[in-house]
């Protein structure tokens, strides 16, 4: 397995909450410029963490004979697909769900089989620190004489909702109106280095992936 990093941040899936952070201008919708009485923007930000699987991790390739690599031994290939998040983010425990499909093809229309594969559900900071780590397994089943099969998993996380949560000086830096002549309106609050910080500090990522030997990572790597 690879060690959860930066690099992690290049996303085969991002799904996003929606619950509302914080809103400047009555009826602006997100994003939008609004100046009825001095320029701002408003934004929608989500305690709950974001889900994605990281680049390289969602797919597996098992081999038979297990040492080779040629396209012909191929025995086993699945991937990971339909991440559905789901969050409550009602309490001071945010709570993210996220359930996904192994869709999988083998090689040989055999008999019916069973083939387990392991994945890991991560919580990550502020994109490079691991906060949990858990590992489980998906069991995909291949009915006899077909050559696709499919399993489901599951994956979860609790985030402190404080932690989650902007603070209100940054929040105000952010979403505040300016008016032109202002000495700060032509800056970008989130150009800021604290604001940047801070942003970054709260935010929580949810990522799922097969647990992948050395091997299988360079494999998918160098395909």
């Amino acid at each position: 397995m690879m060690s959860i990093s930066s690099s992690s941040r290049k996303f085969l899936v991002m799904l996003c909450g929606t619950a509302a952070m914080a809103t400047v201008a009555g009826c602006a919708k997100d994003n939008e410029i609004d100046v009825s009485g001095g320029v701002g923007i408003t934004s929608t930000r989500s305690a709950c963490p974001s889900v994605a699987v990281p680049l390289q991790t969602g797919d597996v390739t098992l081999f038979d004979p297990a040492t080779s690599r040629d396209a012909s031994a191929i025995d086993v290939v699945a991937t990971i697909t339909n991440v559905t998040p789901q969050c409550n983010d009602t309490g001071e425990k945010v709570y993210q769900l996220a359930n996904f499909d192994v869709v999988a093809t083998r090689r040989d229309a055999g008999p019916a089989r069973t083939v387990t594969l392991p994945y890991f559900a991560t919580v990550l900071q502020g994109g490079t620190v691991v906060v949990a780590k858990r590992l489980s397994n998906v069991t995909i089943n291949f009915a006899d004489g077909q050559t696709r099969g499919t399993g489901r998993g599951q994956a979860s996380a609790y985030v402190d909702r404080a932690a989650s949560t902007l603070p209100a000086d940054i929040q105000e830096r952010i979403t505040r109106k300016r008016k032109a002549g202002d000495q700060d309106a032509a800056i970008d609050p989130l150009s800021l280095p604290e604001v940047r910080a801070a942003v970054q500090r709260a935010s929580f990522e949810l990522l799922i992936g097969f647990q992948l030997t050395q091997e299988q990572l360079e494999y998918n790597v160098r395909r």
